[in-house]
């Protein structure tokens, strides 16, 4: 997982619950500056300290992780849905076709790369 994307989720979450860095920092019990350097992508935090930042948040790690885990999966398809929910089934349709050009193109590129092997 990429530091900085990771730091960028975390003060996704961190602005979305309205929590200052302050405050999540004491709910997780780390510094401030600490939090500030993982949400700047400036450091790693440990298993330990992910795991006090996510339950400080009251979210699940597949929010974070949702690239790096397979079973997140279901969470970037709700979030998707989240999304979406609210528009008109005209944009629906366009988006249905966005997608579908998108799979065609991928479904050529896996193609194309497999005779190339």
């Amino acid at each position: 997982m990429d530091k900085a994307i990771l730091g960028a989720r975390i003060r996704e979450q961190r602005k979305k619950h309205k929590l200052t860095l302050e405050k999540l920092a004491g709910m997780a019990d780390i510094g401030t500056v600490y939090l500030g350097e993982i949400e700047r992508g400036d450091k790693m935090p440990s298993l330990n300290t992910f795991i006090k930042i996510v339950n400080a948040l009251g979210i699940s790690a597949d929010v974070l992780l949702r690239d790096e885990v397979i079973e997140a999966k279901s969470y970037v398809l709700n979030e998707i849905t989240e999304k979406i929910k609210d528009l008109s089934p005209a944009y629906l349709k366009m988006i249905d076709d966005v997608i579908c050009a998108m799979l065609d193109n991928i479904n050529n590129l896996d193609d194309e790369n497999e005779l190339a092997q």
